[in-house]
């Protein structure tokens, strides 16, 4: 046991974190860490950004030398110029939920930057590394965990669907629409859409008209974002979880998803296979994605941006009801693989340890 206390550390989030309009994945992560790492006895202190021009600046300058920092990596990729600048006096850990497409040469020299890199992922950590952003020495995996939760019930349909996610091009949720449009002929199916609506207003209307468009306004629901109570319930009434991602750093409801019993149709994109955790392997390299076939039954991958295979593998569930119960069967099963928040949240603890250890070592 350690007879020393761990150091204050300040903790710079995006200034939403809380906002029960803005849930995403990301958000949920830094709440966890945040509440793990004070429950652990960790001094922490919460430092909001602003979505402004050099907010994260601003506010790292007016921290005190050698002051142990961990950045939320939304934050870097506003403002690089932060760590760029304040790296050299404060040690910074850099926790990073993904990695931008256009990833610059000032956000790569901001993660550079930092002591230490904490990915939530083991394709965030791949793709840092494959892009010369960080040392692979100094970049740890910490996936998100996920909480116990009691084994959801099947219905005889199977046609309980629901997407969690915030409803934005890169989540998907078009694909899945036109997905369904083609299989409005099945009848007693419906679809929950859980998400914020306010990340991508446009996205949003385009998606509202052409469910419209299609008469499926019954069998379509954008709920809005559900927390609580209302989330769990969401969960407990579904059948299927579909995360049809674009791009996708980890896929945390699809986890969540596992750990109900709940089988999954995801995208083979990012680190999915991660939040699956190695159920469903194969997909798209070896011919199963495309039939909707995966080597692990709890779990279907299909290609990414392939709403047709979104449509093979859902006419097959929806019509196939031994299929669904042996999908079932394997999904509780999997249920046993989650891993804990308290886990999560070691791995951060050390990575902040280990840049503490580095600023006490400085000449």
């Amino acid at each position: 046991m350690n007879a020393h206390p761990p150091p204050p550390v300040f903790f710079a989030v995006p200034d939403m974190i809380d906002d029960p309009g803005r849930v995403s994945g990301g958000n949920v992560y830094d709440r966890r860490i945040r509440d793990g790492l004070r429950a652990d006895g960790w001094e922490l202190t919460v430092l909001p950004v602003a979505d402004g021009h050099r907010e994260l600046a601003r506010t790292l300058s007016r921290l005190p030398d050698g002051a142990l920092v961990l950045v939320d990596g939304l934050l870097v990729a506003r403002d690089p110029d932060a760590l760029i600048e304040q790296g050299p006096r404060l040690p910074v850990v850099v926790l990073a939920h993904g990695v931008a497409p256009d990833l610059g040469d000032r956000e790569r020299d901001a993660f550079r930057s930092a002591r230490g890199v904490v990915a939530t992922s083991r394709w965030t950590r791949g793709e840092l590394i494959e892009r010369d952003a960080v040392d692979p020495r100094r970049v740890v995996v910490a996936h998100p965990g996920t909480d116990p939760a009691p084994a959801t019930a099947a219905s005889a349909s199977g046609g309980r669907l629901l997407c969690v996610a915030t409803v934005a091009p890169h989540k998907g949720q078009d694909l899945l629409v036109r997905a369904l449009t083609r299989v409005a002929d099945i009848p007693g199916w419906t679809c929950v859409l859980a998400g914020s609506l306010r990340a991508a207003p446009e996205f949003v209307a385009r998606l509202t008209d052409e469910i419209a468009a299609a008469g499926l306004g019954d069998r379509i629901m954008l709920t809005g974002v559900l927390t609580g109570r209302a989330l769990q319930d969401a969960y407990a009434r579904a059948d299927l979880v579909i995360a049809p991602s674009r791009h996708e750093s980890y896929g945390m409801a699809v986890a969540e998803a596992l750990a109900r019993g709940i089988p999954v149709l995801a995208s083979d994109v990012g680190g999915i296979s991660e939040a699956i955790g190695g159920v469903a392997e194969g997909g798209a390299a070896n011919g199963g994605a495309a039939s909707g076939e995966a080597s692990g039954e709890a779990a279907m991958v299909v290609p990414p941006d392939d709403a047709w295979a979104l449509e093979v593998v859902l006419r097959r569930w929806l019509t196939d009801p031994a299929g669904r119960r042996r999908r079932k069967a394997a999904a509780r099963e999997a249920r046993s693989a989650i891993r804990p928040w308290t886990a999560t949240t070691a791995v951060v603890a050390s990575a902040l340890a280990d840049a503490a250890r580095v600023e006490v070592a400085r000449p």
